[in-house]
């Protein structure tokens, strides 16, 4: 182990100049830095942090003022930034600074006594190593006693800790809602409506005063405003195209938008890479600060990696390894939404499988819950299920699995639940329409 860990200090510095948020994590002071300069880099993002400015190599560079020649100009943090991969290893190389400090420490208190050594010097020395592990154990991990500790205040508090409800009652029942910490991924194949129903999920958390941060990479922060307007006011999408609205659309359409401006509603469209998406999403966490949130991403075969693998399923193990552990850093639920491969259309059950992920094994492994919607009248456009959609939970970590049976209106992107008894009279009136066509095709 080491007494000064340079490579780790220029890592944590490093990640907190590409993610600024982080710092709003750290356990770290500017004494457990050994390089003097890492020190006063340090001292300056707590500055930044202390003033509620975005971390950044412009905003670290300002605090720094005519210190910048001592730490070694822009260009050092510049290097140091881009030494960085990948944050995903933060914490635990915040650990070996800390367990370099702590080393260092050591060696202090034990010369010290070998210099001098006595009995009452002996007992000195163990209290003072004692004092420093107790003063740093807050950076350890947490014992089975805290954590039943969180549990019982859990229980006592119930309204800190809920979980996020979709106003879909069977899927709530099922799942208890949108729950902190989870990756759930919902996967379809194109044009099935994966995209309208994440558009339902973020509409009913904002309704209920959540805040719902919506990265886009398919669609413009525009296209996907306009379809959550046709969803909340009911005018059918089609008129955004040629602009056909009448006099009561348009009011409709007002009122919406006015409700909608009160939501705690973002969306974001210049998002490639998965650095960027973390950005954003721990940035809108920090500035937001005590919200209910939830984050939605569309989609994940669209996400880039940060470092280019041999093999795609490689990276996309890495995204979605990377999702989950940040889901759980950040206390949220993260919506995932995922493209089928084609095996699916050579079945004749076209019903979708885990197996039917694209690049399955690493999306299966990581998801809390892997949930596909499946439409019959995708495959059969004369279905008389017609606008009936399943959404079918093959996977679900700390429940049950099972299908939910929903409604879909395309022209307004709108889900609803359809209760037992309408999908059985849907059915039956589609039996009864199958017999009717055989007696005619006998005749």
């Amino acid at each position: 182990m080491k007494l000064e860990n340079y490579e780790a200090e220029v890592a944590v510095l490093g990640s907190i100049l590409l993610e600024g948020t982080l710092f709003q994590d750290v356990k770290l002071q500017p004494y457990h830095f050994a390089n003097v300069a890492h020190q006063k880099i340090f001292r300056a993002m707590k500055g930044a942090f202390n003033q509620k400015e975005m971390i950044d190599i412009v905003v670290v560079t300002t605090h720094l003022g005519e210190q910048m020649k001592e730490v070694g100009n822009t260009t050092y943090l510049l290097k140091m930034a881009e030494s960085v991969p990948t944050t995903v290893n933060f914490k635990h190389h915040e650990q070996l600074i800390l367990d370099a400090y702590l080393l260092r420490k050591a060696k202090e208190q034990a010369l010290r006594y070998v210099q001098a050594p006595s009995e009452e010097g002996l007992h000195k020395l163990i209290r003072n190593l004692q004092y420093l592990y107790e003063a740093t154990d807050d950076m350890e991990e947490k014992s089975t006693y805290d954590y039943l500790l969180e549990i019982s205040k859990e229980m006592q508090s119930p309204s800190k800790h809920k979980a996020n409800l979709t106003s879909y009652k069977v899927l709530d029942d099922m799942t208890g809602g949108l729950q902190r910490g989870d990756l759930i991924i919902l996967a379809a194949r194109p044009s099935v409506g994966k995209t309208a129903f994440a558009l339902n999920l973020a509409a009913g958390h904002c309704k209920q005063g959540g805040s719902t941060t919506v990265i886009s990479l398919e669609m413009g922060s525009i296209q996907l405003l306009k379809r959550m307007i046709s969803l909340e006011s009911g005018i059918n999408s089609r008129k955004w195209r040629g602009n056909t609205f009448s006099q009561e659309d348009f009011s409709s359409v007002s009122r919406t938008i006015g409700e909608m401006a009160e939501w705690g509603i973002f969306v974001h469209e210049k998002n490639r890479t998965l650095s960027d998406i973390r950005t954003t999403i721990r940035k809108r966490i920090f500035e937001n600060p005590g919200k209910n949130h939830v984050v939605i991403i569309d989609y994940l075969q669209l996400i880039q990696p940060e470092t280019k693998r041999e093999r795609r399923d490689l990276e996309v193990g890495e995204i979605t390894r990377e999702l989950k552990l940040l889901a759980i850093e950040l206390n949220i639920p993260v919506v995932l939404l995922s493209q089928l491969s084609r095996n699916v259309e050579a079945r004749n059950n076209k019903r979708p499988m885990l197996s039917d992920l694209r690049e399955s094994g690493n999306i299966e492994q990581d998801a809390d819950i892997v949930a596909f919607l499946y439409r019959e009248d995708y495959y059969h456009p004369n279905s008389k299920e017609e606008n009936v959609t399943e959404l079918i939970l093959s996977k679900h970590r700390n429940g049950p699995t099972g299908t939910v049976i929903l409604h879909f209106d395309k022209e307004m992107g709108r889900f609803s639940e359809m209760t037992e008894k309408e999908y059985k009279e849907k059915r039956g009136a589609r039996s009864r329409e199958e017999q009717k066509q055989r007696r005619l095709h006998s005749v």
